[in-house]
Order: structure tokens, then C-alpha cells, then sequence
């Protein structure tokens, strides 16, 4: 059924059912997203104060049939969080007011968290209590934890302790209706009927509006080490990986995948990152590990490299002798995204391999565009969970603007063959609006049936974050 916009009239009616300045007229930062290929068009967004302020506006929304778009730290690369003009003019929902830590319990390794905390907030508070929450991405002083689960991040850490769902135990939200579910359980088994927690993490708003969470925290390890080591290609990588696993079990934090084309473009646009190389090889391994006390990270990771030599699985290599070498060396990973904006890519991918097809995954894909243009591939990424991010470039000499009209072509190429090596063409980003007809043409059937049944059970009124994930008319 159609949707109505946000009316004068419904503002109104808002406004006088909640506390005073909590609607407000939309500033430019909503209406713009990190990739620059969406213009929002809500005018207004509300900022409520508590929960029951946010199941006030939703279920006033609900009795209108107005679209709402919940918006956390506006960093998500996929369109989730933006309203653009061929969608009906919804109310922005900012939980930015909510951001309080509710409560720590360290022996339990629990932290309660409103919605609209940010994320670097919530690793100090962990800190202060001597524990780890470990979710880490380029954006968390930014980026919020309710947008972080309702799109499921990942981040660099997700191969020792997982996405964002394995990092919560219970939620609190407001579904469609306006009815807050109590789901703020700080269990670590709870086999009572459906997992409502898990629908509503990586459902990006389309089945209600988290407001709070029971985040998992972890033990901080006594010491880290990191250490960049010089492969010759990503077989080598995959086989230092599993060495890597042997040695250090379940003490590898990350394993970062970089192709030189990612530091030349830092070489060329951000010349104030220390590059560790003097010649800049052709694959690179990033690899961090944290261990308990009594262990030396720096000399298991000597250790791990004189077994790598010896295998002929890496050519070169540096481990970190201090914090803020260590420092330096997870700058050039964290930048290269950066450095990619200004170059400019016609095409991102974030995408999952299994991890045996990665090493023939990357030379088909360069082949296969061939067949559109010609084009340069920076690939980069947490190969550790076979999670690349395969981002293409003009030629030396062309831009971006040159490639606009291939964009789809060249998304098409490798999405495709992504499919054929039964991989993911979304790995850690989400659907959002970008990725809504890729899901159509390669999510499964059976679950696109399930899901628009339960988008409609749930939110039959369809006024849940409109068009993301699911196109609209389609449920």
C-alpha cells in the first residue's frame, strides 16, 4: 500500500505528542552519504530522548502510514540510511540523544548500550573496566551501535571474535507497530521460540528501530603483536593463513590482505603515510595477534616468520618494535579506502570468497573486465574471513567520470562471477538501496520469500526504512 509523506499536518501531530525540539528540520548532513550518489529528501527528522519517545513517533507513524528512516552515524556506504527522491518524503529517525551506557557488568563480560552511542565511547568504557569490546572499523568514532547491528559490520576483527550479531546478546526495539520489545537479556542461552534478536540485526531498520543493546565483551589480551609480511601472491597468503592458524590458534586478531595498488594510490594522494617498504611489493599480509600473559608476541610472530621463510610462503617481512609502529603499519591498511576515494573508483565490491577460491577469484575478475575496458583492480580486505574489497579504477590518465556509463557493466561482471564461485556480493555492508536489485537477481527464492513474508507479518504497512533491502511493492 502506498506510503504518505511527512506531512505538515503529521509533523504537527508529532510535535505535540513529544518533547519539545525533537522534531527539527533536517540539517545537510542527513541528506548526504559518504559515496556522494544519493541527495536525501526528508525534511524533518526526529531526535528522541528515550524509548518511549521513539515507540511514541512509530506508532503515531504507523497510524499514518509514514515512512520512517532510522539513522545512526550516517557513515554506511550502501544507501541504507538515505531517503532519495523517488521515495515517498519519510521522517528521518536520529537516536544520536540516545547515547547513554547503561550499565557494565565485568564479570559477566556485558556492557548495555543506548543505540545512538558511538562506538569509540563503547571500547573506552570497556577499557575503563579492563575489558575489550572488539568491533573495530575505519569509521567508529563515528559510527553508531545501532546502525553498526542493524547493517551486521564487521570490521578488522571479525576472525577472532566475529560480526556484530556474535558481539550482541539482547536488544531492545521498537517494532512497526510501536510496541517495544524487552529483549535486553544479558543470556548467553535463551531457547524460548524465535530469535527476534537475530531477524533485527542486519534487517537495517526494515523490521523495527533498535534503541538498545547487551553487547559481549572479551577478555583485553596482555599483549598484541603486528607484524607486515611480503607474499608472493594469495595462494601464499591462504597458506601463510593456515600456518598462522597452526602456530597461534585462536590469538590471530586479524589477517589483512593488501595489493600494491593500494599503497601506490596512498604514495600518490596521502604521501604523509609511512609507507614500510622502500619498494612496494606486489601482495602484502597484515597480521595481528593478542595473547595472554607470560607469551611474547614478538617472538611468536618471529617465530611464525622463520617457519614462512622456510616454507617459501613469504620473501620479507617487519614485526612491529613498538606501539606506534605498530601504529603505522595498521595506518596504511585503514587509509587505503581514503586514498581510493581520491583517486575515485568507477565500481566498489564488498564481497566474500570461500577462502580456496580467493586465489582464482582475483585474476578471472581483472580478465573479465578486460572484456568492458580498460581498468585497474585495487584488491584489498580481511581475506582471514574471505572478505575482499575488489574496487575499480580508470587507466592512468582517466577518471572516473570517463567510466560512468559502464558502472553497471562492470558490477554485473563481477557480481556474476562471484555468484559462480558461491560467494556473496554483499559481505559486510549490507543491502541497503545500492545492492536492492542484486539481491533480486542473486539471493535465493526460497529466502526472498521468507523474507518479504516476514517484512509484511511485521511491518505490513511497509513504513519501516522504505525501499532498503527490500524494493517496495514487493512484500
Amino acid at each position: 500500500m502506498p506510503l504518505n509523506p511527512a506531512s505538515d499536518a503529521f509533523l504537527e501531530t508529532l510535535t505535540k505528542a513529544l518533547p519539545a525540539d525533537t522534531i527539527r528540520e533536517a540539517e545537510p548532513r542527513f541528506q548526504e552519504e559518504p559515496r556522494g550518489r544519493w541527495t536525501g529528501a526528508a525534511t524533518h527528522v526526529a531526535m528522541p530522548r528515550t524509548t518511549e519517545e521513539v515507540a511514541t513517533l512509530v506508532k503515531l507513524a504507523n497510524e499514518a502510514q509514514v515512512g520512517l528512516m532510522p539513522y545512526g552515524g550516517g557513515t554506511g556506504l550502501v544507501g541504507g540510511q538515505i531517503a532519495p527522491s523517488e521515495v515517498t518524503k519519510p521522517l528521518l529517525v536520529s537516536l544520536e540523544r540516545m547515547t547513554k551506557i547503561r550499565a557494565v557488568y565485568p564479570d559477566e563480560n556485558v556492557l548495555v548500550a543506548e543505540a545512538g552511542a558511538i562506538l569509540s565511547t563503547i571500547q573506552d568504557a570497556a577499557v575503563d573496566v579492563d575489558r575489550l569490546f572488539p568491533l573495530s572499523l575505519a569509521s567508529e568514532g563515528s559510527a553508531r551501535i545501532g546502525g553498526l547491528l542493524a547493517t551486521n559490520a564487521g570490521g578488522v576483527n571479525v576472525l577472532r571474535y566475529g560480526n556484530a550479531r556474535e558481539l550482541c546478546l539482547g536488544l531492545e526495539a521498537v517494532l512497526p507497530n510501536g510496541e517495544i520489545w524487552h529483549g535486553l537479556k544479558r543470556l548467553r542461552k535463551d531457547n524460548t521460540g524465535y530469535d527476534l534478536r537475530n531477524l533485527l540485526i542486519g534487517a537495517e531498520g526494515s523490521l523495527g528501530i533498535i534503541t538498545a543493546a547487551s553487547l559481549r565483551l572479551s577478555p583485553r589480551p596482555a599483549k598484541t603483536g603486528t607484524a607486515m609480511l611480503v607474499v608472493s601472491d594469495p595462494t601464499a597468503a591462504l597458506s601463510l593463513l593456515s600456518l598462522a592458524r597452526s602456530t597461534f590458534g585462536e590469538t590471530i586478531s586479524a589477517f589483512e590482505l593488501m595489493h600494491r595498488t593500494g599503497m601506490d594510490f596512498l604514495a600518490e594522494t596521502l604521501p604523509e603515510v609511512r609507507l614500510p617498504f622502500a619498494d612496494i611489493p606486489e601482495w602484502t599480509v597484515l597480521i595481528e595477534i593478542g595473547v595472554s600473559g607470560g607469551l611474547d608476541p614478538q617472538e611468536a610472530l618471529e617465530t611464525l616468520f622463520g617457519e614462512a621463510l622456510e616454507q617459501e610462503l613469504v620473501s620479507d617481512g617487519l614485526i612491529a618494535q613498538s606501539e606506534q609502529q605498530a601504529q603505522d603499519f595498521w595506518a596504511v591498511r585503514e587509509r587505503i579506502p581514503e586514498a581510493n576515494r581520491m583517486i575515485g573508483a568507477v565500481s566498489s565490491h564488498d564481497i566474500s570468497i570461500p577462502l580456496s577460491a580467493i586465489p582464482a577469484f582475483i585474476p578471472e575478475g581483472i580478465k573479465r573486465l578486460e572484456a568492458v575496458g580498460a581498468f585497474r583492480v585495487n584488491c584489498f580486505g580481511h581475506v582471514g574471513d574471505g572478505n575482499l574489497h575488489y574496487n575499480v579504477f580508470p587507466a592512468p590518465g582517466h577518471s572516473r567520470a570517463e567510466h560512468e556509463h559502464q558502472r553497471d557493466d562492470i558490477k554485473r561482471v563481477i557480481h556474476d562471477l562471484v555468484h559462480e564461485m558461491d560467494g556473496s556480493v554483499s559481505a559486510e555492508h549490507g543491502i541497503g538501496r545500492l545492492k536492492v536489485k542484486d539481491l533480486e537477481r542473486y539471493g535465493d527464492p526460497a529466502k526472498l520469500s521468507a523474507m518479504r513474508a516476514i517484512k509484511a507479518a511485521l511491518d505490513p504497512k511497509g513504513i519501516m526504512n522504505p525501499g532498503a533491502v527490500l524494493r517496495e511493492g514487493t512484500y
